[in-house]
């Protein structure tokens, strides 16, 4: 009977645990789908800069999941409109590989948001990217993690990010680590390039 029972726990359960190492490994070598959490304003954030990397991301293979203070309809400065999937508050880094803040005109309102500050920090204390366009990457700046990086912003917000210690360099898309700013909608296809890159 033991020797039966020996055969049974052998033939069933060997390849169980097999398979479960087998996932373990293809997880810890990146082969499963990455996740993206992006940030926009509920009102006035820059449609191209939310639509191209969205749209890029996707074909990436990659899921995203678009935060903002509420989760009703937000309109871009343009008219796209946008129902956000879930509330800021929900924004878990440690569930996205990739943190993104988009810009616009209704941006600002999270350059002194302590929640959004808290992620910032998060997400470069566990190595994941964090990126930034147009105005976004004061919000980094004034969490404190852009001092003594490499960065860049919409042109008439430079100081803003200076003044935290970030080496302004006036480029399209700068990239220092895991940190990812461009400097408006005109670089949101660039933008959404190198994060997917990074995450590859």
């Amino acid at each position: 009977m033991k020797a039966w029972l020996l055969f049974f726990v052998a033939l069933f359960c060997i390849p169980l645990v097999m398979a479960g190492n087998n996932f373990s490994h293809d997880k810890k070598n990146s082969a499963y789908p990455k996740n993206i959490a992006m940030v926009i304003a509920p009102d006035r954030f820059r449609d191209e800069e939310l639509r191209i990397p969205l749209k890029a991301f996707k074909k990436a293979g990659f899921k995203v999941v678009v935060f903002s203070t509420s989760t009703k309809s937000a309109t871009g400065m343009l008219g796209y409109k946008f129902t956000p999937d879930k509330n800021l508050s929900e924004l878990n880094v440690k569930n996205f590989d990739a943190i993104v803040f988009i810009g616009g005109g209704g941006a600002n309102i999270y350059w002194n948001n302590n929640f959004c500050h808290k992620i910032c920090k998060e997400a470069l204390a566990q190595n994941k990217i964090l990126a930034a366009i147009c105005i976004a990457p004061v919000t980094l700046a004034n969490a404190g993690v852009l001092k003594n990086k490499k960065a860049t912003v919409w042109a008439g917000a430079s100081k803003k990010i200076t003044i935290h210690g970030a080496k302004y360099t006036g480029q399209q898309l700068t990239v220092d680590g895991n940190i990812i700013t461009a400097n408006g909608p005109k670089a949101a296809g660039k933008f959404a390039a190198a994060i997917i890159s990074k995450l590859k």
